[in-house]
């Protein structure tokens, strides 16, 4: 079963992909990520490892999602 995430989680995660091939990821970029990343494990029940290894997938290599 994939795992559906929210707009707003894959939105914070593209944000910060873009700044880390910039090299310029924030402490506030990364922290918004974490939030929600933990906010949805906490919603959906899926584990952490999961929920992160699928959403980096999506972003990061999305011709594979």
């Amino acid at each position: 079963m994939a795992i559906e995430f929210p707009d707003e989680l894959i939105k914070l995660e593209r944000a910060a992909w873009n700044e880390i091939q910039e090299g310029r990821l924030t402490v506030k970029t990364a922290f918004a990520v974490h939030e929600g990343l933990v906010a949805f494990t906490k919603e959906s029940g899926e584990s952490r490892f999961d929920v992160e290894m699928g959403l980096k997938r999506i972003v990061r290599h999305p011709e594979a999602a």
